[in-house]
Formats: C-alpha cells, structure tokens, sequence
C-alpha cells in the first residue's frame, strides 16, 4: 500500500482506503491522483454500490474539526477531491469539491447508512474551496467556505454505525480517465463545534 507522509496539522497516523494513482508530500500540500472510473457511492434506486476510490484516512479521539483548502483539476463529470468519514463500506460521508454535469465546480455531499444520499450545495467561482468535517457527540457536521475563515452550513446527521469514523481525503473520477486533487491549508482542533448553523 502507498505510504504517506504525516500531515503536521493532523496529529494522527494515516492509512488507506483503496489505491492512488500517485501521492506526493512537499510541504503541508498533499496531491492525490485519482485513478480511472473510482468513486464512492451506493445508488439508492439500483443499490449498485461503487467502492473503489483512494483516500487517506485517520483517527482522531472526541469531538473534532478538520479542515482543509481543496483544488481539482477537473476534465469530467463528477471528478473530485473529498473530506470525508469512513465507517466502513456502508457507513460513510464525503463532502465534495466536484465537477457538476454542467461543468461549474460544486460543493456535494453524499452521506451513506447502507445507500447513499446525495445533496448538491453551493456553485464556486474560484479555482479552490476550503472543506470541513467536525465531529460534535455521535453526529457529525459539514462545511465550506471562501476563505478558510467564514463557514457556510452544508450538512448535520448521523452516520448510525457502532464506532467513531475516521477522517481524510478522498479523490475520485468516476466518468473519467483519472483526476488531481491538491489539499493545503491543514487546521485541526480538539474542541467542539459551537454552533452549527454559522460554523463557529
């Protein structure tokens, strides 16, 4: 299995869920390359369940935030790179940087107790997004931001399995011949969200 250099940020051990095309550490930028046709989701309609994507996952004790800048290079549809919770395969969340079928950039989030629910949330304008993924009790809660300070809500549920979920970094092409993800911007801490809604 591919190694990966610790991020400084994240004081956690990681590990992999399936394969990357390719990763690099150069300072506190992680670049994961996705491979051809990989994703995580479970259709709801056809419960056809696609499992194959890479991520770079750890744990973390209590109540946490983690968040990172994201930046794909996208070339086809629903191309990505994730914060995501892994439970394991039918227990699981992402939420997206991803490329939409109308070609505009998009913050998604899918969460999985068994199939998966899949929301669309804001379009961004820019070449990057910063992602978040807090745990607060037995649930969990996402969002995103402009600008690594103010935290727009995208997301609060559960995810219903025994355990904590560990928290990484996912990329992800599902239509297409592979994609590049970049995560910078590292920030983690131990202390619990205060507010949902506003993101503080």
């Amino acid at each position: 299995m591919t190694g990966l250099v610790s991020i400084g940020a994240i004081p956690a051990e990681f590990t992999w869920v399936g394969e990357p095309a390719g990763v690099t550490m150069e300072g506190q930028v992680l670049t994961l390359a996705g491979s051809a046709l990989t994703d995580w989701f479970i259709d709801p309609g056809s419960g056809t369940a696609t499992l194959n994507a890479a991520a770079a996952l750890c744990s973390l004790p209590g109540d946490f935030q983690v968040s990172a800048r994201v930046e794909v290079d996208f070339a086809s549809t629903f191309d990505a790179g994730a914060i995501v919770l892994w439970h394991e395969d039918a227990h699981w969340a992402k939420l997206a940087f991803e490329y939409s079928p109308q070609r505009k950039p998009m913050v998604v989030s899918v969460v999985t107790r068994g199939e998966s629910d899949d929301c669309n949330s804001i379009e961004v304008a820019s070449d990057s997004i910063w992602l978040r993924a807090s745990r607060i009790g037995s649930a969990h809660a996402f969002h995103a931001s402009h600008d690594g300070q103010h935290w727009q809500f995208v997301r609060h549920f559960r995810l219903n399995a025994t355990g904590e979920a560990r928290v990484g970094f996912e990329v992800q092409s599902p239509k297409g011949d592979g994609c590049t993800a970049r995560f910078s911007d590292f920030a983690y801490t131990g202390a619990t969200l205060s507010d949902l809604r506003d993101g503080s």
